[in-house]
Formats: structure tokens, sequence, C-alpha cells
């Protein structure tokens, strides 16, 4: 009941992988196992474990270790920051979206790339200019050091804890269907592997595997939608006729309708996306990588790119979906749904245009995919607990780089535990939830302190540290109030909060409280912050409050 009623929301929540036996039922198996795609996934693992081999060679520092010693450039960076949002969660759940949904499931692809410009424009190029290692040291060039790093990390922590939950799941599920394991056992695999990643190579490593995956990912896309678009001739028209006769809803697909059902969810999800995405620790940390703040704006223009690129295959291969593979008898179960979900769609299709081979090249990209995206997300949450945590706050004239790495990697090993445990206590949980909960924090907490330290010199720490507080308790508190877990998970008839995300209430909230709590805040630190606040947008920041 509660899992129906999950995926009965649609829209609520970005729609990642689904725990079915979606390759074990599709061609090309030989004792219930994919053959072709296990030897490509073999491949492509060995293929990212030797780049984090290479990288482990370069890592010799702090600034190694959290921003590859900024000497990423511009494209390159560009090709990361398009592998973070081009994740296997996106590519299968935004097709799975497109599948059931038709032009509704694209909401998240407009969200995603509309959202990037518009945000980041506004940041990245201060971020590089401000920052060292995390977006808090931008942070602390003008307000008291101490509370906001407590605050910060403990922001980003929650945030990646949720995100991570939907990427050890989804993983957990891709090494489940691949080798036929327990997924206990498909837990400890992609765990032991992010570990692998984050430990050795750090920063250049998890870079580099972001960029190769997303090269494949972009090859494996655009081949995917040729050979769709080959099938109906090179006619969008003829393959939207067929998607349309397939659908229980015909026509009514092509046009959006969830914004007319429910237009304040609607702007609200929309809010999350385009500006949940700009506070995610993982990809704010991308921008420290780089050489200097013009080629901070490089890695937008590039990332932009490709992720509008890749996003508008969705259009071909979310649809080409339900045209090839809705009716298909081999695709689908005996109750006439599609074998493993929804989300299982763009798996399906890959075998049904590809065979065997892109079946299984699509399956091991969508698992390095998932890899690198836990890499970055287990990094940031070190590099909050050892650089804004243990070298910033507790150790403050004691941490050496040495130990501020260790420290990091200690932080990974037990980050790494944390997150087997989370992906097997949630293994059957709405993973949707989980990623839509991690973008509502994000931009109910990290963003507005983000934001208003880099524009708004009357930012006083008091209103900055409320703020943010309110911000994250809110989000989730409405988020627990809400229907993803009110009636998706705990099974009642109808959520006490009606908005689903609550971003249109929590972000704004967030903001006002730090601007009331900054405008009548009489103290000492105040005034400190006050004199900082002139310093917002200069090239040389001050130096950070010292830590009470």
């Amino acid at each position: 009941m509660r899992v129906s009623a999950a995926r009965r929301r649609g829209l609520s929540g970005l729609a990642l992988l689904a725990p079915a036996p979606a390759l074990a039922q599709t061609g090309g198996t030989s004792g219930g196992l994919n053959l072709t795609a296990i030897a490509l996934f073999t491949t492509v693992v060995m293929g990212t474990l030797y780049i984090t081999y290479r990288a482990a060679k370069r890592t010799q520092s702090a600034s190694d270790f959290y921003t590859a010693g900024g000497r990423i450039t511009g494209f390159q960076n560009g090709l990361a920051i398009a592998g973070d949002f081009i994740s296997a969660g996106a590519f299968l759940g935004l097709a799975g979206l497109v599948f059931g949904n038709g032009f509704d499931g694209l909401i998240y692809a407009v969200g995603y790339t509309t959202g990037l410009p518009i945000v980041v424009f506004l940041m990245a190029e201060r971020l590089r200019a401000l920052g060292r290692f995390t977006f808090t040291d931008v942070a602390c060039t003008r307000l008291q050091e101490k509370p906001v790093r407590i605050f910060a990390a403990s922001a980003s922590l929650v945030v990646i804890a949720f995100y991570l939950i939907a990427q050890m799941v989804g993983g957990g599920q891709l090494i489940r269907l691949l080798l036929g394991l327990d997924y206990i056992y498909a837990q400890f695999i992609v765990g032991l592997l992010m570990i692998c990643y984050v430990l050795f190579g750090g920063m250049v490593a998890t870079t580099w595997v972001q960029i190769t995956k997303a090269v494949l990912f972009l090859i494996g896309g655009t081949v995917i939608a040729l050979l769709v678009m080959a099938h109906f001739g090179f006619d969008y028209g003829a393959l939207l006729r067929q998607a349309v006769s397939r659908h229980p809803r015909g026509e009514s697909i092509l046009a959006p309708q969830f914004l007319s059902r429910d237009p304040v969810s609607a702007i609200s999800l929309g809010l999350a996306l385009m500006f949940g995405t700009a506070g995610l620790p993982h990809i704010l940390m991308r921008f420290f990588t780089v050489p200097d703040a013009r080629a901070a704006r490089i890695s937008v223009f590039w990332a932009s790119v490709w992720m509008n690129y890749f996003f508008a295959l969705v259009f071909v291969i979310g649809f080409g979906a339900l045209a090839l593979v809705a009716k298909n008898p081999a695709y689908v179960n005996a109750a006439g749904g599609l074998i493993g979900g929804g989300n299982m769609a763009a798996i399906h299709l890959s075998h049904a245009v590809g065979g065997d081979l892109m079946l299984g090249f699509i399956s091991a990209v969508a698992f390095a995919t998932i890899l690198a995206v836990v890499a970055g997300l287990t990094l940031a949450g070190a590099t909050a607990v050892s650089h804004d945590l243990y070298a910033s706050v507790f150790r403050r004239a004691g941490a050496s780089d040495a130990s501020e790495v260790r420290v990091s990697r200690y932080a990974t090993v037990i980050l790494g535990i944390v997150a087997i445990g989370l992906g097997i206590a949630f293994q059957n949980q709405n993973v949707a939830y989980m990623v839509s909960l991690a973008f509502s924090i994000a931009c109910s907490s990290t963003l507005p302190l983000l934001i208003l330290v880099l524009y708004w010199p009357g930012l006083t720490t008091r209103g900055a540290v409320t703020g943010g507080c309110v911000g994250l308790g809110t989000a989730l508190l409405f988020t627990i109030l809400g229907r993803p877990v009110w009636v998706g998970v705990l099974g009642y008839a109808t959520p006490i909060f009606p908005i689903d995300p609550p971003t249109i209430v929590t972000m704004p909230l967030a903001f006002l409280v730090c601007y009331v709590v900054s405008m009548t805040d009489r103290s000492p630190q105040a005034r400190i912050d006050h004199q900082r606040g002139a310093s917002v947008g200069r090239t040389a920041p001050p130096a950070s409050v010292p830590a009470e």
C-alpha cells in the first residue's frame, strides 16, 4: 500500500531505481545472469579503479585531496559538474517519469538546466575568489567562524546523508540485478568501492571518474536516441504518435498537467530543483578545483551545454520507451506493468534497440555513475568533518595538512560504513523521497546563508545561523508531515502539510528569518559582521573571524 501510494505521486520526487529483477528477465542471460552486462560492468569498474590508482600518485597535500590542487581546467570541471547532474537517477528517473507522465516528467530536466546558469553564475566567481576548500570558507570570510562552521557542516551532512541513501539503494539494486547477489552483499560492494575512490584518490580521482562516466553517458544516451529515431525513420512525429497510442491518457501526455492540478506544489517543486542544486555541498566544492574565477565561469558554461544536450535526449528516450517497450510482452509482466517498474524504462529500451551489448553498456555506465556521485558526496561529507570541524573549529592552531587529510580519510571510512547501513535499512523505502528531501534541505539552509553572505552586507552571524537552522528544521518537519512520508511511508490517507515539496514555504522563511534577526541584532559581534560586510565582493577576502 505504501509503495503504491508513493508511485501514484508521480512527480513528488526524483524517480530513481526500483528493486526488481529487470536485467535477469531480459535477453542475453545465462543461468539468470546477463554475461555481457557483467563483462562490461567489470570493465568499467576496473577502469575507474585504475583512474583512482593513478590519481593517488598525484594526491600529496590537503589541497590535492579536497580540490585537486586547483588544477582542473574549466572544460574538465564543466564535464565533471555535468557528470554530477547526469546521474543514473536523473537518466533512469527522468526517462521513467516521461514514460509514466509524458511531458510532465520533464519538469525535473527544466529545473536542473534552468537553475544551474541562473543560480551558479551568481555564485561561481565569488565562490572561487573567496573560498579555499568549501563554501563554508566563504561564509567565514565575514562571519564568526565557529558557529557558522558548525551549522554549515551539520546541514551539509544532513543533505549528504539523504542523498547518499538514494544512491546507495540504487547502486545496490543494480549490483543485485547484474550479479544476482543478495542485496546486503551488493551494498557492501558499493560501499567498499566508494571508500576506495575517495580514500586513495580524493578529488582528483572523483573528478576524473565523473568526467569519464559523463562522456560514456553522453555517448550511450546519444546512441540510444539515434537508434530510437532510426526505428521511426528519424520522424519524431511518428515516434510521438506511437507513444500517444501506448499511453492510457492519450494525447494529454503531450501537454503539461501537473501545474494545473496542483499549482502551488508545482511551483514549489520548481523552486527546489532550481535553487536546491546550487546549495548541494558536492556541487559547490567543484568551484574550488579550478585555478581562477574565469575557469569557474567556463565550468558553468560547459556544464550547461552538456546538461542541456543530455536532457534533450530524454525527450527521445522517454517517449521512445513508451512507444517501443510499453506494450512489448518481453518487457511487461502478467499484470501488464513494466518489469521493474517505470524507472527501468530506459534499461528495457536499451535492450529493445541495442540488444545485450547496449543493455550491458548502459547498466555498467549507470553503476559507474552511481559510484561517482556517491564518491563526490562522501568526499564533501568527509571535508565537512575534517576541514570545517576538525581543522577549523577544534584544532585551529594544531591541525597540519597531513593530520587534516588523515582525519578526512577516517571520516571517509566512517561515512562509508554509515552509508552501507543506511542503504540496507532503507532498502524498501521510496528513494525518490530521499533525493527530494536533500534538495529541499539544501535550498532552505545552505543556499540562503551563501547568497546573503555574498550579496548582503547586513547579514550577521546570529541571523545566518538562526535563519539556516529554521530553514533546516522546517524543511525536515514539513516533509515528514507532508505527502512523501505521512502518506507514502507511514500510510495515512491525507498529509498534515499539503505542499509537496515544502520549498515554497521553507526557503523564503529561511531568508526572512536571516533578515529579521540580522536587522534586530545589536550584539558586539553584529557590529564586527557589519564592518566585514563592506568587504563583500572584494577579490581579497578578510581573515576569518576567530572562533570563540
